[in-house]
């Protein structure tokens, strides 16, 4: 993939971007998933972190807020989310926290020599990177020793994804993932991403999973409004509670994300 395809992924972003935020704080499903994330990298101390895919800055900001003393870094593809975290920086006065336009690749050019005790990604920025094997090599050349990389990934093996998409009768749909190119959440605009299993993940990286765990195994994807709107509020937290006992066993690598936690 070539820089003309990054430019199409930043486009697609800058779309999504016109109403992101709104569609986002309607979704509890997406929030709670958010918190899930943000509570694993909180288990950590840290000085200077880097963040991938921010999109409009939830994290990143919210991380420059709990952690003043720390400096805060980062980097996403869509110019509009960087002028949307950027608003938020300004208009919270935020003087440790950095953002910059740029996918992995351009991390040394954005910021040159700066080195990292926790980098992380939510909700799957890495699915869109042109190279995954040359993307994890340089995140862990940037993690300083003894530092965390808690990376998140859209997954492969949804299969309660795909069971829901055979029963709507949507035999194409229900396995788009297992595509050498998948085409993202979208019906009607395509973005050209990848899935990947544990092993696969696994193998991009020399240092040690420390951690990993699966969500929405159980508990229905964040994008399936209807089956959330059907089910009593009781019943989805059950889900939630039964998918966290079942996160960290074989089940769990059949979520609709996969959180890995590699330490240097």
């Amino acid at each position: 993939m070539s820089d003309r395809y990054y430019e199409e992924v930043g486009t697609y972003y800058d779309k999504d971007a016109v109403d992101f935020e709104k569609r986002y704080w309607k979704n509890d499903s997406l929030q709670r998933i958010r918190q899930s994330f943000r509570e694993h990298v909180r288990q950590y101390e840290f000085k200077r972190v880097l963040e991938i895919g921010f999109g409009p800055g939830f994290d990143l900001v919210h991380f420059a807020q709990t952690h003043p003393q720390a400096e805060v870094y980062g980097l996403d593809i869509s110019p509009e989310m960087v002028r949307l975290a950027q608003e938020k920086i300004d208009a919270g006065k935020m003087s440790n926290a950095k953002v910059a336009c740029g996918s992995v690749e351009d991390i040394e050019d954005q910021f040159p020599e700066v080195k990292y005790d926790m980098i992380y990604v939510f909700f799957g920025a890495l699915n869109t990177v042109s190279d995954l094997d040359a993307a994890m090599k340089e995140l862990e050349r940037i993690l300083l020793p003894g530092g965390h990389m808690v990376l998140t990934f859209v997954n492969k093996w949804y299969i309660g994804g795909m069971l829901i998409e055979l029963l709507k009768g949507k035999p194409k749909w229900a396995f788009a993932r297992l595509r050498k190119v998948w085409g993202g959440y979208s019906p009607t605009n395509f973005l050209a991403s990848r899935c990947y299993t544990s092993a696969q993940i696994k193998a991009t990286v020399d240092i040690q999973c420390v951690d990993q765990r699966g969500y929405s195994i159980l508990f229905p994807a964040w994008y399936y409004h209807k089956i959330h709107r059907m089910l009593p509020n009781k019943v989805r937290m059950f889900l939630w509670r039964l998918d966290a006992r079942i996160a960290r066993t074989t089940l769990g690598t059949f979520g609709e994300y996969m959180l890995y936690d590699f330490r240097k």
